[in-house]
């Protein structure tokens, strides 16, 4: 057997077991999160959050936001996503654009990722074509696919500018016509008129196409589309204006917490001086405050920012793929949903 077949049987080997989504809508967390309420530590946090969260759901006035970063996609939450947008449970996403592209994007094309059955010396997986976030494995020929992807999808756009929220949607709408997967946020996202915001889209496999847009159209002497950044802030400060009282479930910290966040600061800059803050927000980390971190900065310290209201607000210090399925499954089995009504902050801008 040459070197190739055998690099290409350990891959294989390597890459046999998908990590499968998690399924909130398969079994009903309401019983453990009431026994989790009568308990103290995280447990009683998580109950807490989970009934803020229902208090959104409840609160027909409230257009929630639902806020991602880190890799709890990748990891097995990204059904868990899909389903909020489908059942009208979240208005807006925020999010990295590594969750976007490289998760639900990428599993859209119909790629997945892997469980890591074991973890062999990262130089021998870069030899094999293998990312590692942790314990789980993205085979970086599929990821190649979905940075050409992105790169068709830039090469057939007018050549403007473009917020990552619009440029978004054009991804949506080609998995609903190319795409391999139901389940796709992005896809449910256009389908829902949920807009969804990355303000570091470029730091993600979009990035790699967008770069060689941009290249191949300035070889070619032609204009190329650009994203305005500014116009992401805007266009969420717009959707915060209109919304007036809102929530915030966010997962993890980074620059889509404090985006978010900052929307109520932008709007009082425009003159909107009635604005609310945050009504309700519920944050899901393990980052250290003691370092002085944005990313982990508590939910009290952002109301002394005048971002956040300080009466509503959980912070919950756990890792979220594993508390996630069970906020979501409690929220989805009570059912407050079913009676709320869709925003549909995607059509403000058509």
């Amino acid at each position: 057997m040459n070197d190739a077949a055998i690099n290409d049987t350990r891959k294989a080997e390597l890459l046999s077991t998908t990590v499968e989504h998690i399924d909130i809508k398969s079994f009903d967390a309401r019983p453990i999160i009431d026994a989790m309420g009568k308990m103290s530590f995280t447990s009683r946090d998580l109950a807490r959050a989970t009934g803020i969260y229902n208090q959104m759901l409840e609160d027909p006035d409230c257009t929630i936001f639902l806020v991602i970063a880190g890799s709890t996609s990748a990891g097995g939450c990204m059904d868990a996503y899909a389903e909020l947008v489908r059942s009208g449970m979240v208005d807006a996403v925020v999010a990295t654009g590594a969750s976007i592209v490289d998760m639900d994007f990428f599993e859209g094309l119909g790629h997945k990722h892997y469980q890591a059955l074991e973890v062999p010396d990262d130089d021998t997986l870069r030899s094999l074509l293998i990312d590692r976030i942790y314990d789980t494995y993205i085979d970086e020929e599929q990821l190649q696919d979905c940075d050409h992807t992105i790169y068709k999808i830039a090469n057939a756009l007018e050549p403007r500018p473009y917020s990552s929220r619009a440029f978004i949607r054009e991804m949506g709408k080609y998995l609903v016509e190319h795409g391999k997967k139901e389940n796709s946020l992005v896809k449910l996202a256009y389908e829902h008129d949920v807009p969804i915001f990355c303000p570091a889209f470029v730091d993600s496999s979009a990035g790699f196409g967008l770069v060689k847009h941009q290249v191949d159209c300035m070889k070619a002497g032609r204009p190329y589309m650009v994203l305005d950044a500014i116009a992401d802030f805007r266009e969420l400060t717009d959707i915060k204006i209109k919304a007036g009282t809102s929530g915030l479930l966010m997962i993890g910290g980074g620059v889509p917490k404090n985006f978010i966040q900052d929307t109520v600061v932008c709007a009082e800059i425009l003159g909107h001086d009635d604005v609310e803050v945050h009504k309700y927000a519920v944050q899901i980390t393990v980052a250290d405050v003691r370092d002085g971190a944005c990313s982990s900065s508590t939910l009290q310290e952002a109301a002394s920012w005048g971002k956040v209201n300080t009466g509503i607000e959980q912070m919950v210090f756990a890792e979220a793929g594993s508390v996630i399925p069970l906020l979501a499954s409690d929220a989805y089995h009570r059912g407050h949903w079913k009676t709320r009504a869709k925003r549909a902050w995607g059509k403000l801008f058509d």
